[in-house]
Protein backbone atom coordinates (compact mmCIF):
# COMPACT_ATOMS: atom_id res chain seq x y z
CA UNK A 1 0.00 0.00 0.00
CA UNK A 2 2.80 2.82 1.02
CA UNK A 3 4.47 1.87 -2.82
CA UNK A 4 1.33 3.05 -4.10
CA UNK A 5 1.21 6.49 -2.22
CA UNK A 6 3.66 8.13 -4.47
CA UNK A 7 1.86 6.87 -7.49
CA UNK A 8 -1.51 7.99 -6.40
CA UNK A 9 -0.24 11.56 -5.39
CA UNK A 10 1.66 12.06 -8.54
CA UNK A 11 -1.52 10.96 -10.18
CA UNK A 12 -4.22 13.26 -8.37
CA UNK A 13 -1.44 16.30 -8.09
CA UNK A 14 -1.62 16.39 -12.11
CA UNK A 15 -5.54 15.26 -12.00
CA UNK A 16 -6.24 18.39 -9.59
CA UNK A 17 -3.62 20.76 -11.95
CA UNK A 18 -5.36 20.03 -15.38
CA UNK A 19 -8.97 20.66 -13.86
CA UNK A 20 -7.91 24.12 -12.51
CA UNK A 21 -6.35 24.75 -16.04
CA UNK A 22 -9.44 23.33 -17.89
CA UNK A 23 -11.43 26.57 -16.28
CA UNK A 24 -9.13 28.66 -18.51
CA UNK A 25 -10.68 27.92 -22.28
CA UNK A 26 -7.80 28.88 -24.23
CA UNK A 27 -5.47 28.16 -27.07
CA UNK A 28 -2.47 27.91 -24.36
CA UNK A 29 -4.31 26.03 -21.90
CA UNK A 30 -5.59 23.57 -24.20
CA UNK A 31 -1.75 22.43 -25.20
CA UNK A 32 -0.88 22.01 -21.39
CA UNK A 33 -3.71 19.82 -20.15
CA UNK A 34 -2.63 17.79 -23.43
CA UNK A 35 1.10 17.77 -22.18
CA UNK A 36 0.76 17.86 -18.79
CA UNK A 37 -1.30 14.81 -19.86
CA UNK A 38 1.02 13.09 -21.86
CA UNK A 39 3.38 13.61 -19.08
CA UNK A 40 1.95 12.48 -16.24
CA UNK A 41 1.23 8.71 -18.02
CA UNK A 42 4.65 8.36 -18.82
CA UNK A 43 5.70 9.59 -15.15
CA UNK A 44 3.33 6.93 -13.62
CA UNK A 45 4.71 4.61 -16.52
CA UNK A 46 8.08 4.57 -15.22
CA UNK A 47 7.85 4.96 -11.17
CA UNK A 48 5.41 1.89 -11.67
CA UNK A 49 7.63 -0.27 -13.83
CA UNK A 50 10.84 0.64 -11.21
CA UNK A 51 8.40 0.36 -8.16
CA UNK A 52 6.87 -3.24 -8.89
CA UNK A 53 10.17 -3.97 -10.47
CA UNK A 54 8.22 -5.03 -13.73
CA UNK A 55 10.70 -7.61 -15.84
CA UNK A 56 11.43 -5.48 -19.10
CA UNK A 57 10.72 -8.05 -21.26
CA UNK A 58 6.95 -7.66 -19.88
CA UNK A 59 6.95 -3.80 -20.43
CA UNK A 60 10.14 -1.53 -20.71
CA UNK A 61 10.05 1.37 -18.95
CA UNK A 62 9.74 5.08 -20.77
CA UNK A 63 13.75 5.72 -19.96
CA UNK A 64 14.26 2.63 -21.56
CA UNK A 65 12.61 3.36 -24.64
CA UNK A 66 14.35 6.62 -24.61
CA UNK A 67 17.29 5.10 -24.55
CA UNK A 68 16.85 2.25 -27.00
CA UNK A 69 15.32 5.08 -29.60
CA UNK A 70 18.51 7.39 -28.93
CA UNK A 71 20.97 4.50 -29.63
CA UNK A 72 19.24 3.02 -32.60
CA UNK A 73 18.47 6.38 -34.74
CA UNK A 74 20.53 5.16 -37.85
CA UNK A 75 18.56 1.67 -37.76
CA UNK A 76 14.70 3.92 -36.99
CA UNK A 77 15.55 6.10 -39.60
CA UNK A 78 15.79 3.33 -42.31
CA UNK A 79 13.15 1.57 -41.36
CA UNK A 80 10.61 4.58 -41.57
CA UNK A 81 12.28 5.09 -44.85
CA UNK A 82 11.59 1.65 -45.89
CA UNK A 83 7.72 1.61 -44.51
CA UNK A 84 6.53 4.63 -44.25
CA UNK A 85 7.89 6.67 -47.05
CA UNK A 86 8.29 3.67 -49.55
CA UNK A 87 5.84 1.62 -48.46
CA UNK A 88 2.91 3.75 -47.04
CA UNK A 89 3.14 7.01 -48.51
CA UNK A 90 3.54 6.11 -51.73
CA UNK A 91 0.33 3.27 -51.41
CA UNK A 92 -1.98 5.64 -49.90
CA UNK A 93 -0.88 8.43 -52.67
CA UNK A 94 -2.02 5.65 -55.05
CA UNK A 95 -4.71 4.25 -53.51
CA UNK A 96 -6.34 8.02 -53.39
CA UNK A 97 -5.94 9.45 -56.77
CA UNK A 98 -7.42 5.51 -57.56
CA UNK A 99 -10.29 6.28 -55.84
CA UNK A 100 -11.36 9.83 -56.43
CA UNK A 101 -10.84 8.88 -59.65
CA UNK A 102 -12.99 5.92 -60.02
CA UNK A 103 -16.07 8.15 -57.68
CA UNK A 104 -16.36 10.02 -60.65
CA UNK A 105 -16.42 7.23 -63.37
CA UNK A 106 -19.11 6.09 -61.06
CA UNK A 107 -20.91 9.09 -60.53
CA UNK A 108 -20.82 9.76 -64.49
CA UNK A 109 -21.77 5.82 -65.36
CA UNK A 110 -24.99 4.48 -63.68
CA UNK A 111 -23.93 1.25 -65.04
CA UNK A 112 -20.40 1.28 -63.32
CA UNK A 113 -22.83 2.27 -59.75
CA UNK A 114 -24.41 -0.85 -60.36
CA UNK A 115 -21.41 -2.84 -61.00
CA UNK A 116 -18.38 -1.53 -58.91
CA UNK A 117 -19.88 -0.95 -55.68
CA UNK A 118 -20.70 -4.32 -54.94
CA UNK A 119 -17.34 -5.17 -55.95
CA UNK A 120 -15.87 -2.31 -53.87
CA UNK A 121 -17.98 -3.50 -50.75
CA UNK A 122 -16.24 -6.60 -51.36
CA UNK A 123 -12.77 -5.89 -51.38
CA UNK A 124 -13.32 -3.80 -48.42
CA UNK A 125 -14.25 -6.80 -46.47
CA UNK A 126 -11.18 -8.96 -47.30
CA UNK A 127 -8.94 -9.15 -43.91
CA UNK A 128 -5.44 -7.92 -44.09
CA UNK A 129 -4.00 -11.18 -42.83
CA UNK A 130 -5.41 -13.03 -45.79
CA UNK A 131 -4.61 -10.37 -48.38
CA UNK A 132 -0.86 -9.75 -47.57
CA UNK A 133 0.41 -12.65 -47.92
CA UNK A 134 -0.69 -13.18 -51.50
CA UNK A 135 0.22 -9.29 -52.56
CA UNK A 136 3.75 -9.99 -51.34
CA UNK A 137 4.15 -12.99 -53.64
CA UNK A 138 2.74 -11.12 -56.61
CA UNK A 139 5.14 -7.77 -56.10
CA UNK A 140 8.26 -9.06 -54.19
CA UNK A 141 9.06 -8.33 -50.67
CA UNK A 142 10.56 -4.92 -51.29
CA UNK A 143 8.08 -1.82 -50.30
CA UNK A 144 5.99 -2.32 -53.90
CA UNK A 145 4.00 -5.16 -52.05
CA UNK A 146 3.23 -2.56 -49.02
CA UNK A 147 2.45 -0.15 -51.17
CA UNK A 148 -0.04 -2.85 -52.73
CA UNK A 149 -1.60 -3.39 -49.88
CA UNK A 150 -2.20 0.17 -48.74
CA UNK A 151 -3.64 0.91 -51.82
CA UNK A 152 -6.46 -2.34 -51.17
CA UNK A 153 -7.02 -0.34 -47.55
CA UNK A 154 -7.09 3.25 -47.96
CA UNK A 155 -9.45 2.66 -51.59
CA UNK A 156 -13.05 2.14 -50.05
CA UNK A 157 -12.68 4.29 -47.31
CA UNK A 158 -12.05 7.47 -49.88
CA UNK A 159 -13.89 5.84 -52.64
CA UNK A 160 -17.37 5.71 -50.28
CA UNK A 161 -16.31 9.30 -49.09
CA UNK A 162 -15.72 10.99 -52.17
CA UNK A 163 -19.35 9.83 -53.31
CA UNK A 164 -20.73 11.03 -50.74
CA UNK A 165 -19.59 14.52 -51.13
CA UNK A 166 -20.58 14.09 -54.98
CA UNK A 167 -23.97 13.52 -53.88
CA UNK A 168 -24.28 16.24 -51.41
CA UNK A 169 -24.67 19.20 -53.49
CA UNK A 170 -28.33 20.73 -53.42
CA UNK A 171 -30.30 20.04 -55.98
CA UNK A 172 -31.03 23.78 -56.41
CA UNK A 173 -27.37 24.71 -57.06
CA UNK A 174 -27.29 21.92 -59.53
CA UNK A 175 -30.15 23.25 -61.34
CA UNK A 176 -28.55 26.69 -60.95
CA UNK A 177 -25.72 25.65 -62.92
CA UNK A 178 -27.40 23.72 -65.38
CA UNK A 179 -29.24 27.20 -66.38
CA UNK A 180 -26.18 28.73 -67.48
CA UNK A 181 -25.19 26.03 -69.24
CA UNK A 182 -22.63 24.23 -68.07
CA UNK A 183 -21.20 21.13 -68.51
CA UNK A 184 -20.60 18.10 -66.46
CA UNK A 185 -17.02 18.69 -66.39
CA UNK A 186 -17.89 21.94 -65.81
CA UNK A 187 -20.55 21.32 -62.81
CA UNK A 188 -17.69 19.10 -61.21
CA UNK A 189 -14.90 21.08 -61.16
CA UNK A 190 -16.77 24.33 -59.95
CA UNK A 191 -19.58 22.84 -57.90
CA UNK A 192 -19.35 19.67 -57.23
CA UNK A 193 -15.66 18.61 -56.30
CA UNK A 194 -15.12 22.01 -53.89
CA UNK A 195 -18.37 20.63 -52.18
CA UNK A 196 -17.34 17.10 -51.71
CA UNK A 197 -13.43 18.43 -50.59
CA UNK A 198 -14.85 18.35 -46.83
CA UNK A 199 -15.93 14.18 -47.56
CA UNK A 200 -12.61 13.49 -49.10
CA UNK A 201 -10.70 14.87 -46.48
CA UNK A 202 -12.36 13.22 -44.10
CA UNK A 203 -11.82 9.62 -46.32
CA UNK A 204 -8.01 10.48 -46.71
CA UNK A 205 -7.47 11.22 -42.68
CA UNK A 206 -9.32 7.86 -42.24
CA UNK A 207 -6.84 6.77 -44.82
CA UNK A 208 -3.59 8.17 -42.93
CA UNK A 209 -3.93 5.35 -40.28
CA UNK A 210 -5.21 2.59 -42.63
CA UNK A 211 -1.98 3.15 -44.69
CA UNK A 212 0.20 2.70 -41.71
CA UNK A 213 -1.25 -0.38 -40.21
CA UNK A 214 -1.26 -1.80 -43.89
CA UNK A 215 2.44 -1.43 -44.46
CA UNK A 216 3.41 -2.20 -41.13
CA UNK A 217 1.41 -6.17 -41.10
CA UNK A 218 2.35 -6.62 -44.55
CA UNK A 219 6.08 -6.52 -43.47
CA UNK A 220 5.41 -9.46 -41.27
CA UNK A 221 4.80 -11.38 -44.71
CA UNK A 222 7.84 -11.21 -46.49
CA UNK A 223 10.25 -8.15 -46.32
CA UNK A 224 14.42 -7.02 -47.00
CA UNK A 225 16.14 -6.88 -44.10
CA UNK A 226 14.29 -3.42 -42.93
CA UNK A 227 10.82 -1.88 -42.17
CA UNK A 228 9.31 -1.37 -39.25
CA UNK A 229 7.10 -4.58 -39.20
CA UNK A 230 10.48 -6.73 -39.81
CA UNK A 231 11.91 -5.20 -37.18
CA UNK A 232 9.16 -5.35 -34.66
CA UNK A 233 8.80 -9.48 -35.49
CA UNK A 234 12.79 -9.80 -35.02
CA UNK A 235 13.07 -7.46 -31.68
CA UNK A 236 10.43 -9.71 -30.52
CA UNK A 237 11.64 -12.50 -30.92
CA UNK A 238 15.04 -11.58 -29.50
CA UNK A 239 13.14 -10.28 -26.81
CA UNK A 240 13.98 -6.85 -27.01
CA UNK A 241 10.63 -5.34 -26.39
CA UNK A 242 12.35 -1.49 -25.72
CA UNK A 243 13.37 -1.95 -29.40
CA UNK A 244 10.09 -2.64 -30.65
CA UNK A 245 8.29 0.14 -28.10
CA UNK A 246 10.59 2.54 -30.23
CA UNK A 247 9.57 1.46 -33.32
CA UNK A 248 6.04 2.19 -32.35
CA UNK A 249 7.30 5.48 -30.70
CA UNK A 250 8.35 6.43 -34.52
CA UNK A 251 5.25 5.02 -36.15
CA UNK A 252 3.03 7.12 -33.97
CA UNK A 253 5.30 10.28 -34.53
CA UNK A 254 4.64 10.02 -38.36
CA UNK A 255 1.21 8.70 -38.03
CA UNK A 256 0.65 12.11 -36.15
CA UNK A 257 2.54 13.78 -38.56
CA UNK A 258 0.71 12.59 -41.26
CA UNK A 259 -2.62 13.02 -40.27
CA UNK A 260 -1.89 16.73 -39.11
CA UNK A 261 -0.12 17.67 -42.42
CA UNK A 262 -3.63 16.20 -44.22
CA UNK A 263 -5.60 18.33 -41.96
CA UNK A 264 -3.07 21.25 -42.67
CA UNK A 265 -3.86 20.49 -46.16
CA UNK A 266 -7.80 20.76 -45.44
CA UNK A 267 -7.97 23.90 -43.66
CA UNK A 268 -5.85 25.52 -45.76
CA UNK A 269 -8.72 24.32 -48.82
CA UNK A 270 -11.68 23.64 -47.13
CA UNK A 271 -11.37 27.81 -44.99
CA UNK A 272 -14.87 28.43 -46.59
CA UNK A 273 -16.59 25.21 -44.96
CA UNK A 274 -18.61 25.78 -41.52
CA UNK A 275 -16.15 23.27 -39.29
CA UNK A 276 -13.20 25.01 -40.35
CA UNK A 277 -14.99 28.20 -39.57
CA UNK A 278 -15.81 27.06 -36.06
CA UNK A 279 -12.39 25.93 -34.75
CA UNK A 280 -10.79 29.00 -36.27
Amino acid sequence: MSAALPILAVWLGAWGLNAWLARFDTRLTRILVALIFGATVLILWEMITRIYNVPPVILPPPSQIARAFTDNLPLLWGDFVQTILKGALSGWVMGAVAAIGTAIAIDRSPFLQRGLLPVGNFVAALPIIGIAPILVMWFGFDWQSKAAVVVVMVFFPILVNTMAGLAATDPLQRDLIAGWNAGYWQALWKLRLPAALPFIFNGLKIATTLALIGAIVAEFFGSPTRGMGFRISTAVGQLNLALVWAEILVAALAGTAFYGLVALVERRLTFWHPSQRKQS
